[in-house]
């Protein structure tokens, strides 16, 4: 075989993504407030960009089309922007096919999943919202989970719940019982019963009123709160301030006794709520707003659609000073000044079509979203029909890496509270009658209904629940009952059996 030099023609394809595609992406992932940061970073980098005023929610600007909102009728809807536009403004998307697919290699992932692999992980499946809690939980959020068992008295419940959002970050009561009783409007007996049924909860001391109390608990709780040890707690000062025998006299105990009492005494928590993360969640700022469109000539609650907007208040529109450019344009001289202006107003323009285009794919994934759980928005999360990011992409002809960088970090508000987008994408249970599937968000819920409403008396073992579940069309497994049971906080027939009996004797 001869050496020497040949001409050879190879194809392949590389990766081709532009510094300007690469920030499109990210932006789609940022949620309102940090596009508040990004935006303030470019002002900074260019002169050309300034805040504008922004247009009130309900008055889209004259002669241009409202691009924060739209509105879904009960009827499918199969555009969201105005006819007419160009192709360049349509929502953004990332085509597969303007990225990488290797041929020398044969691997047949897209650049995308290249540039970010966790952005779809999971083939388009969304976790459930128990799993995909970033926070550490709260002592309230502990407190709610377990609530729900100990009693069946729906009035007792809501004030317990009530209670349990005006304790501090410690676990202790600070509003006095009887301005708690005149802000609910209730006798004072029920609140006291429904702060009794506080403190029954774990960890054991929340909803003292003080440490004396707290210490108390857990006393009572370890089955150690005889006269003596009553007397020592109640005497906590004496204790800080070292009279150990003044102490012994007043407990009528000897050393030994007294040593056992206070290395008994110093085990307990003296704050039990700080076991849980920070006391106050910091408010979620909801990027979307949803709101329920009355049937004209209907009856008083029908819906004919929702209404779906950006909301403006975390929105900040940002424009180009044309009048600063055309001054700055006059004064450069040289080849490198104009370079250097031209480049900054091409910057400043495609940052300003880059937030467009971001609005106008939020919008359109909200919407879809909207309608494929519409159920949800109007009946609750009984309601709440299993969806994957692929069904809504492949719904709104995106791709499905698109819709999961749209709804990470954002947040849609509706009648029903604030939730945040992932919340709605959630896997299926099938159905009793083996037509289709539910959401395991519906499952959950129905669990916690029925340990809600059971006796105290009659304790519903995860068998009975399946049955019970299966009569509302809920085909499980019993081991899938208990996971889930488990995975909202309610534990199992026994400790639910021992939670309503301490709080029946306090």
């Amino acid at each position: 075989m001869a050496l020497g030099p040949r001409l050879d023609l190879r194809q392949s394809q590389s990766l081709v993504m532009t510094p300007q595609l690469q920030q499109a992406i990210k932006l789609l992932a940022l949620s309102n407030l940090e596009i508040e940061t990004f935006i303030g970073d470019a002002l900074d980098a260019n002169p050309l960009l300034e805040m504008g005023e922004a247009a009130p929610a309900d008055v889209p600007e004259a002669g241009a089309e409202d691009l924060r909102r739209t509105h879904l009728e009960s009827s499918p809807v199969d555009q969201l922007v105005g006819e007419g536009r160009a192709d360049e403004d349509r929502p953004l998307d990332i085509d597969p096919a303007t990225l990488d697919r290797d041929r020398d290699t044969g691997d047949s992932n897209s650049g995308l999943d290249m540039v970010d692999h966790r952005a779809a992980s999971g083939g388009g499946e969304g976790l459930d919202i128990d799993e995909r809690g970033g926070a550490e939980e709260t002592l309230a959020e502990h407190l709610h989970a377990q609530v729900g068992a100990a009693s069946s008295d729906a009035q007792m419940l809501f004030v317990a719940r009530w209670l349990i959002d005006q304790l501090d970050e410690t676990g202790y009561l600070s509003l006095p019982l009887g301005e708690a009783a005149e802000a609910l409007g209730l006798p004072l007996a029920v609140v006291e019963r429904a702060l009794a049924l506080v403190q029954s909860l774990d960890p054991t001391g929340v909803g003292a009123r003080n440490l004396s109390e707290c210490l108390a608990l857990q006393a009572q709780e370890a089955d150690r709160y005889d006269p003596c040890m009553a007397r020592l707690i109640d005497n906590l000062d004496l204790v800080a301030r070292g009279e150990f025998a003044r102490l012994k006299r007043m407990c009528g105990v000897d050393d030994e006794d007294f040593a056992d009492m206070l290395a008994e005494l110093r085990g307990y928590d003296p704050k039990p709520g700080l076991r849980f993360g920070g006391g106050t969640a910091e408010a979620v700022v909801p990027d979307i707003l949803v709101r329920s469109v009355p049937q004209k000539g209907g009856k008083p609650g029908e819906i004919a659609g929702w209404d779906i907007a950006l909301n403006q208040a975390t929105l900040p529109r940002l424009v180009v000073n044309r009048g600063y450019y055309i001054e700055m344009r006059g004064a450069c001289v040289g080849k490198e000044a104009k370079a250097w202006l031209g480049e900054k107003l091409a910057d400043a323009n495609w940052l300003l079509k880059a937030l467009d285009q971001r609005q106008k794919t939020i919008l359109k994934v909200a919407a879809e979203i909207v309608k494929q759980q519409d159920g949800f928005f109007r009946h609750g999360v009984s309601q709440l029909k299993p969806l994957t990011l692929r069904t809504v992409a492949e719904a709104i002809e995106m791709h499905e890496s698109t819709v999961s960088r749209v709804t990470s970090n954002k947040y849609l508000h509706c009648d029903r509270g604030t939730f945040e987008l992932k919340y709605f994408f959630t896997s299926g249970v099938a159905s009793a009658d083996g037509e289709g599937s539910v959401s395991a968000e519906a499952v959950k819920a129905a669990i916690r209904q029925l340990i809600d409403a059971e006796d105290a008396k009659a304790v519903l073992s995860d068998d009975a629940l399946v049955d019970l579940l299966k009569a509302r069309g809920f085909d499980l497994a019993r081991r899938t009952v208990a996971k889930y049971r488990e995975a909202i906080g309610l534990g199992s027939s026994v400790q639910r059996r021992r939670q309503k009996a301490l709080a029946g004797v306090r």
